[in-house]
């Protein structure tokens, strides 16, 4: 059975603090990267995430700190990244230590900007890291409720199977229940797409769509969903599973959702800055969207539900126009 190693947390945010809960309540270690020196002398000091899930306690003793990378990435045998799409390059910028021979796992559910990549593949092409040392986690989770221990189902992608499962064990309590996968990049796109389609059902609620219109929405989301992992990775998967179908639901349905909470503000007459300041919290599908419809530019799928979100947020077509034209084309 392959070994992770020393686990080391890479980023600060709400996911991130949640998945480190997780690692450290099996490991009793873990290295933690934060960007900014004060959010961890306030972390110390207060035993628990200043910004973030402030309700977990930790204790201070299993955790080493650093704003530098390169002691995080250097000292530890497996990384998982967990910062926002947007800001992955940046932080990447500073690293000067070799990651090729690490185990990388990411838990971004994004695509890196301006490279139009999902994580696996931006390491793997820029970083030079193999697949087999590459996974990722899937939901549905989401993070407040793994803070408050509720039962929750986690999948981990890794085209080494064995490597998938020795995380999986570590990770497994008895409120995180774990499978594993070979479908790294279908998981991947699939947590950005699920994004894009929860800011949809967002935008639906604030423009008063109801329940059953809802489930017409999911239902066509999941069948767009179907169309773009087979044409980018047509490897056999069950749509249905809960990596993809579930993670769906939680996140088009959940009041713990930050996509579906952005849309409702755009369905509500928000644009889409003042939506973005009074959240204070990033929607990962307000940049998700772009990536796919670029991706999507070459690939040419029928897309009709991401097209009608871009329209939304990027052309700035009236919310009722383009959703009343999305209605005419569902059955």
């Amino acid at each position: 059975m392959y070994n992770c190693g020393r686990i080391a947390i890479m980023g600060g945010g709400s996911w991130a603090t949640a998945i480190a809960k997780i690692v450290v309540g099996r490991t009793h270690h873990i290295g933690w990267y934060m960007r900014r020196d004060d959010r961890i002398e306030d972390f110390r000091r207060l035993s628990h995430n200043p910004a973030y899930l402030t309700s977990v306690r930790f204790d201070i003793d299993e955790i080493y700190f650093s704003s530098d990378i390169n002691k995080i990435a250097q000292a530890y045998d497996t990384l998982i990244f967990v910062t926002p799409s947007p800001y992955l390059k940046s932080h990447l910028k500073k690293l000067k230590t070799r990651l090729k021979d690490k185990f990388i796992i990411t838990a971004i559910k994004g695509i890196v900007p301006d490279e139009n990549l999902c994580c696996s593949e931006y390491f793997h092409q820029v970083y030079d890291i193999p697949y087999e040392n590459l996974a990722c986690i899937g939901g549905p989770s989401h993070a407040e409720e793994v803070a408050m221990e509720r039962l929750s189902y986690l999948t981990i992608g890794c085209e080494d199977e064995d490597k998938a499962q020795a995380f999986a064990d570590i990770i497994a309590s008895n409120y995180i229940k774990t499978k594993t996968s070979t479908d790294v990049i279908g998981i991947e796109f699939s947590s950005v797409l699920k994004n894009v389609y929860a800011i949809a059902a967002g935008i639906c609620s604030g423009l008063k769509y109801g329940d059953n219109f809802q489930a017409v929405l999911i239902s066509n989301a999941m069948q767009e969903m179907q169309r773009f992992l087979v044409t980018v990775n047509p490897k056999q998967r069950s749509i249905i599973d809960s990596v993809y179908l579930g993670d769906q639901l939680v996140t088009g349905y959940s009041n713990f959702s930050r996509n579906r909470t952005f849309g409702t503000m755009i369905g509500k007459g928000y644009n889409v800055k003042a939506a973005q300041m009074e959240m204070e919290m990033i929607a990962e599908g307000y940049f998700g969207t772009k990536c796919m419809k670029e991706i999507n530019r070459h690939l040419h799928v029928n897309m009709p539900i991401l097209d009608a979100v871009y329209n939304i947020l990027y052309e700035r077509i009236s919310p009722q126009v383009e959703i009343k034209l999305l209605t005419d084309s569902f059955r």
